[in-house]
């Protein structure tokens, strides 16, 4: 058999090998303390699976959807104008998604030629990169440093580089690195944006996982911002709908528009009962946004506490539902043999850092998805090892 020239470029996912190791580990009896994938074990309100429920209930809703209801864009209007303050015209500035990822790579497919360039941050969500690629996109890597507060440092782009780029993808809060990014920042990516006729792609999936008393708004409230690109937004972490898959593509009308033809080719839309329910979700009442994040900030601070105790020594993630730690020195840059170690010595999973680009060696990310007894169970199975020593 011969296949496509195109897949050389992949190896299996990171987290299928992570739960390749998971299952290994699981068959020895041990029980894995997954700290690996981003899922979130805070489910959907009442309300919103109530709706769903209700919905599959009725015999008329497995049609076709072929698009997004109405009532869904109207919904997504509504919720960006309440909690960002940004105006959508509902019918051709937003577009759903099967979730980011399932966006991430049809809007590569609508924007670029093989051959293309393609600015990606370094490190990244692996979507940033994978969407890219199977375009036969090239990636040029951003690379986000600590001593920059790890966001893009615009003019250490090569000229070069910038003036051959299509597309460029940013995302803050950030996963994985979990920084969040200044007002003057998304002026800059404008300006950057403007002066090079690049379209931005800009992920905020995390927008309502920001701690400490802080917030965080939309890129498109900026001045330019409508002009220049997209952003991509998600039910999955801020309403526990990531199974549900359900993301939206919002703001710049050319590129909402390319992305709609390319997928009225490709999917039959969203399935109506799962529509009801993100309307429910970002219409209905909103306590459960603030709840949802309490809870990831609480679990923040007992894994940072009790990892201090280690003697593993980190920053208080700012945003998100993650943490993004360098490993202990004597593993040098090898964040592989580290994830592997804390495996194999402790039966805790995360994800090596190499996984999310180039800049990720020497780092892991771990999923702030379990709840405080596993967290703790975690750091006394930690401790037991000589990892840390």
């Amino acid at each position: 058999m011969q296949f496509a020239k195109r897949m050389e470029q992949f190896r299996e996912g990171i987290f299928s090998e992570l739960l390749t190791l998971k299952k290994e580990k699981e068959e020895q009896g041990t029980t894995v303390i997954d700290l690996s994938v981003g899922t979130p074990n805070i489910p959907p309100e009442n309300r919103i699976r109530h709706a769903l429920a209700a919905a599959a209930e009725d015999p008329k809703q497995y049609i076709y959807a072929i698009n997004d209801t109405a009532k869904l864009q109207q919904a997504v209007a509504q919720w960006y104008q309440r909690r960002y303050g940004v105006q959508l015209n509902p019918e051709t500035q937003i577009e759903s998604l099967l979730g980011s990822q399932e966006g991430l790579t049809h809007i590569a497919l609508s924007i670029v030629d093989p051959g293309d360039t393609v600015l990606v941050p370094d490190p990244c969500y692996p979507a940033f990169s994978c969407g890219p690629m199977l375009a036969g996109a090239r990636l040029c890597w951003m690379p986000m440093k600590k001593e920059n507060h790890y966001l893009i440092d615009f003019d250490a782009i090569p000229e070069e580089e910038a003036k051959a780029a299509k597309l460029m993808i940013v995302s803050y809060p950030n996963n994985p690195t979990t920084a969040v990014a200044p007002d003057w920042f998304y002026e800059k990516l404008i300006a950057f944006a403007q002066k090079y006729d690049i379209i931005v792609l800009h992920d905020n999936a995390y927008s309502e996982l920001v701690f400490d008393g802080k917030t965080c708004g939309s890129f498109l409230r900026f001045p330019g911002a409508m002009d220049v690109g997209v952003e991509f937004n998600s039910l999955s972490k801020t309403y526990g709908m990531a199974g549900a898959r359900v993301g939206f593509c919002v703001g710049n009308q050319q590129v909402v528009s390319m992305l709609k033809k390319l997928k009225s080719n490709l999917d039959y839309g969203m399935f109506l009962p799962i529509q009801r329910a993100a309307v429910e979700a970002i219409t209905g009442e909103q306590s459960c946004v603030q709840r949802t994040c309490a809870a990831y900030e609480k679990r923040r601070d007992f894994l940072w506490e009790q990892f201090e105790k280690l003697g593993w020594h980190f920053e208080k993630p700012a945003a998100t539902m993650f943490v993004w730690a360098p490993i202990p020195e004597k593993y040098g840059m090898d964040d592989k043999r580290f994830t592997l170690d804390l495996i194999q010595q402790a039966g805790v999973l995360v994800t090596p850092g190499r996984a999310f680009g180039p800049s990720g060696k020497g780092h892991v990310r771990m999923a702030l998805v379990q709840e405080k007894a596993a967290l703790q169970e975690a750091a006394e199975r930690m401790s037991k090892t000589n990892i840390f020593n």
